[in-house]
């Protein structure tokens, strides 16, 4: 499982950190999140195939955590096309 692509790059950026700041923050961040240990190591593991996801509000405090920008901890891109778009193909 460890060789296939995470939907999130939560363990992109925990692996990044030396040891002993890794163990800290896999203690702390669940606390931050309002989650269990075990939800949070879940959000850690899901695929891209996977259809689970995260709740938006808990990628807002993990992106805030990171320090990254809005829509930067997914691993895929998502295409939409906006509501005009849609709507003008409707009309």
């Amino acid at each position: 499982m460890h060789n296939k692509a995470r939907k999130y790059k939560i363990n992109d950026f925990l692996l990044r950190l030396p040891v002993p700041l890794y163990r800290e923050a896999v203690k702390i961040i669940p606390g931050v999140l309002g989650v269990s240990t075990n939800t949070f190591h879940n959000y850690r593991n899901i695929l891209i195939s996977d259809f689970q996801d995260i709740p938006h509000e808990k990628v807002i405090l993990f992106e805030k955590l990171f320090e990254l920008k809005e829509g930067e901890l997914i691993n895929k891109e998502l295409k939409c096309k906006t509501l005009t778009e849609l709507l003008q193909q409707e009309g």
